[in-house]
């Protein structure tokens, strides 16, 4: 019945959860227990229930989609071994210097820092997984595998990163995204795919030039980051910002921490009405990312982090690094 109430939820517009129960949106997969955007990550999370799982993607040289959080392998995989000397001039490599074939030599292991230490040393041990990195459509296939497999639905959440990048390396990411959905009977399916990402004219190109049918999704960073310098994420919060973004898209992505401001001088927890205007406007709020191994200050579990933007503030889905937790949380709740 969870299902189904999800799928009527989305078919419709607005795209607001209302008295559906929030969306578990499995960040990079499984990816507190698993290496992140690896299959077995997103096994794990489909096994764990996740209503979505999502994908983040790239473009090789030769233009194929893969899954991939960085434009650099080097942070999540053994590139540096395997084709030493062919780093740019930044030290970094590049995904969209290497073909498919290249790609396909590669090992998918945990995100390690600069000096090859673990981002979380936690979880999965650093170094050899014997894991790939999957193109869009192997994956694709993969989720629709388990869904019939398993007789469970799990929708697809696809990031395209770093648009303007690609467009200056000459490669419509956008398109490719939407071919690939395209070819594998995706690409009007309003319940069971979001497309997101942090630029807005790309949003705006997938619903007006390319007329693409599926929830947008804006995703909102924090200007101090430099996600994308053409972009003022403090406008798009603002009631206008909002009101433009609805004319376009169907739901905002902020950092958890635009929504949740920490704890004022007696303790007391403050929020933004963000979330209230985004509601107000039409728009659903997906925040991320939430991790048990990394709360945010003031915040003193994982269940009052999930309390907090679920049973108070009422989000209507969140990207988590720890699908089983979120998925046992909102499954104990009573139904509204």
């Amino acid at each position: 019945m969870r299902a189904l109430a999800l799928m009527l939820c989305l078919a419709a517009a607005p795209i607001v959860a209302a008295d559906s129960a929030p969306l578990v949106i499995a960040h990079r997969g499984a990816s507190g227990y698993l290496p992140e955007h690896t299959l077995a990550a997103k096994a794990l999370a489909h096994g764990m229930g996740a209503d979505y799982l999502e994908q983040d993607v790239v473009l090789t040289r030769d233009g194929v989609p893969i899954v991939l959080h960085d434009i650099y392998l080097d942070a999540t995989t053994d590139v540096a071994v395997r084709f030493p000397g062919r780093a740019r001039e930044d030290g970094r490599y590049y995904a969209i210097d290497f073909d498919l074939a290249e790609i396909r030599r590669l090992e998918a292991g945990e995100r390690r820092q600069p000096d090859g230490s673990a981002v979380y040393p936690g979880r999965f041990p650093a170094g050899p997984s014997g894991l790939g990195v999957p193109t869009l459509a192997e994956e694709i296939t993969f989720i629709s595998g388990l869904n019939r497999s398993r007789g469970r639905h799990s929708g697809l959440y696809i990031e395209l990163k770093a648009p303007r990048f690609h467009r200056r390396e000459g490669q419509d990411i956008a398109r490719r995204v939407l071919d690939v959905l395209q070819a594998s009977g995706y690409a009007e399916r309003r319940d069971a795919v979001f497309l997101q990402c942090f630029d807005d004219a790309t949003l705006r190109y997938l619903r007006e030039d390319l007329k693409t049918t599926l929830p947008l999704i804006q995703l909102i960073a924090d200007n101090s980051w430099g996600e994308d310098s053409k972009v003022d994420y403090d406008y798009l919060q603002s009631d206008a910002g909002l009101a433009d973004i609805a004319r376009y898209a169907d739901g905002i992505g902020p950092w958890l921490m635009q929504i949740y401001r920490g704890r004022d001088e007696q303790g007391n927890i403050q929020l933004s009405d963000l979330v209230q205007r985004a509601h107000a406007a039409g728009l659903a709020v997906h925040p991320y990312t939430f991790r048990r191994d990394q709360l945010p200050p003031g915040i003193a579990s994982f269940h009052e982090l999930l309390d907090l933007f679920i049973g108070q503030v009422g989000v209507d889905g969140l990207f988590t690094d720890f699908p089983d937790i979120a998925r046992d949380y909102i499954d104990a709740k009573p139904s509204p």
